[in-house]
């Protein structure tokens, strides 16, 4: 894999964009490497050549995508607001971010969650736990389960809220802009606030 990561930028670009959208599109098992090579527009064999199989290939993408959203989550994690609902509305537009700005990215991921091929059973532990890392950053502390009126389950509220940050995240409508959704879930987030809060 060392060779691979000698080549330009914008070609490690397209294999990895190539696998990831294969990948997500047909799963670790019909993803075939010839398919992944002619999206890339190399060979099979220069992709046997830089990760020796498929399954290489695969951990791979999954080590770079746990290292881009990592990295730019540590970015936002310095900004997070103390408050609950506050952190709520980051993560969502964080969320969005990187789903537009990692299309291939995000369809790979989004795969990762149905993936049952034992082969690469391991590599997507490693990913899913990044995931629960960054998901508990999010949560309610014990300050802010206090803040909850008494006849208010926070437990429930959190189910809600991520039952919401996934349809907003995954059933969103392109044609709407980011600004006009983050908008609607700041509104969203503003109002369970006040109604839910002492």
């Amino acid at each position: 894999m060392k060779n691979f990561l000698t080549l330009p930028q914008e070609k490690q670009n397209k294999v990895i964009s190539a696998a990831m959208t294969l990948f997500g599109e047909v799963g670790y098992k019909k993803a075939y490497i010839s398919e992944i090579a002619s999206k890339a527009g190399i060979s099979k064999s220069l992709i046997f050549h830089y990760f020796g199989s498929k399954r290489a290939l695969y951990s791979y993408l999954v080590y770079y995508t746990g290292k881009v959203v990592m990295t730019e989550a540590q970015d936002k994690r310095k900004t997070l607001n103390r408050d609950f609902f506050d952190r709520v509305i980051a993560t969502i537009k964080f969320r969005l971010e990187i789903k537009y700005r990692y299309p291939a990215m995000n369809l790979f991921l989004e795969s990762v969650y149905n993936e049952d091929d034992p082969e690469v059973a391991g590599d997507i532990e490693r990913l899913l736990a990044v995931a629960t890392d960054m998901h508990e950053r999010v949560q309610l502390n014990s300050d802010e389960i206090a803040l909850f009126k008494t006849n208010v389950d926070p437990q429930q509220v959190v189910d809600l809220i991520d039952k919401y940050t996934e349809g907003v995240v995954y059933g969103r409508n392109d044609s709407v802009s980011t600004d006009d959704i983050i908008e609607d879930v700041t509104n969203c987030m503003q109002m369970l606030k006040k109604n839910l809060q002492r």
